[in-house]
């Protein structure tokens, strides 16, 4: 079968996207196990959602981590759960399938993310959970086979052919079959869980404060934007370039708006940034900040 390039996509823009996963592409039914202080002041077992932990994860004196111990609290976050399968897959099939199936409505990027890989837009997940890049790429991977439509893949595979003739020439392309074509471009993106073991080694002697994960995914944006740069650089196209942010932790998107705002704007004064705070569930879409240079603008 003749393959399908799409060679239209070198009419578009440089548009990229950087997501946070729970809550935000996926409502995951993972727990983070905390110790909850009673009236009484004696402490008992205490599971809560991602959700409900961006909430709490403050209030240190109602809430703490099993016997002090924060890798206790996050054990279902890691890699070394038993079974053949990670937690992070078990538990990314089942948001989907929750969704897929009616019982719940799509979190606010899911359809977001779903567009961006049928266009075949390079991304970046940064979430801050402790799985090794290769897990997070799986989910992808799941997200590609379940989600997408035998039509919406299709066209992905047209684009992403389309895009490597356009910036790399059609010899490129001409002997990648559909899997190797997919695996290239999810080569091309990136997959940070900033608290993994793989991460610490990333930005090992970079962190001004390491123990905080609005930092880390400061890191994380940061590495990512370099990455892209040097992608466009080697393609020598010079188109507008945009880059979204979404995340549903207030605290999160506030460290990242400053961040984008005081350092990543004048380092990068041709990018358009865009910040969607997802942690509204009135807003099906989140609320969107603009950040352009020196100008913030709340739309």
């Amino acid at each position: 079968m003749k393959q399908t390039i799409n060679l239209n996509v070198a009419d578009r823009n440089f548009k990229y996207y950087i997501f946070d996963w729970d809550d935000n592409i996926l409502r995951m039914p993972t727990h983070i196990h905390l110790e909850r202080r009673l009236r009484d002041g004696t402490w008992v077992e205490h599971r809560v959602s991602t959700s409900a932990f961006a909430v709490v994860r403050n209030d240190t004196e109602n809430y703490r981590p099993p016997h002090g111990d924060w890798a206790k609290a996050f054990v279902e976050f890691r890699d070394f759960g038993p079974g053949d399968e990670s937690q992070f897959l078990t538990d990314a099939r089942a948001a989907i399938d929750q969704v897929l199936c009616g019982n719940q409505p799509p979190p606010p990027s899911f359809n977001t993310f779903r567009k961006t890989l049928a266009e075949g837009r390079i991304f970046a997940i940064v979430t801050a959970r402790g799985h090794s890049s290769e897990t997070l790429r799986r989910g992808v991977e799941l997200f590609i086979a379940r989600v997408l439509s035998p039509d919406e893949k299709r066209a992905m595979l047209a684009n992403l052919r389309g895009y490597t003739v356009t910036y790399e020439g059609e010899a490129a392309d001409a002997a990648k079959t559909d899997a190797q074509t997919l695996d290239y471009y999810l080569s091309l993106n990136k997959y940070h869980a900033v608290t993994s073991p793989q991460f610490e080694r990333l930005a090992e002697g970079k962190l001004l404060r390491p123990g905080q994960s609005e930092e880390r995914k400061q890191f994380a944006i940061r590495d990512f934007i370099e990455h892209l740069f040097g992608i466009i650089e080697r393609t020598g196209a010079r188109k507008p370039i945009s880059v979204g942010f979404s995340d549903d932790d207030p605290a999160n998107v506030r460290a990242v708006q400053d961040y984008i705002r005081d350092e990543l704007a004048q380092r990068f004064p041709s990018v358009r940034f865009v910040i969607y705070d997802t942690s509204d569930p009135s807003l099906p879409f989140g609320r969107k900040i603009t950040v352009s240079g020196q100008m913030l603008l709340d739309l």
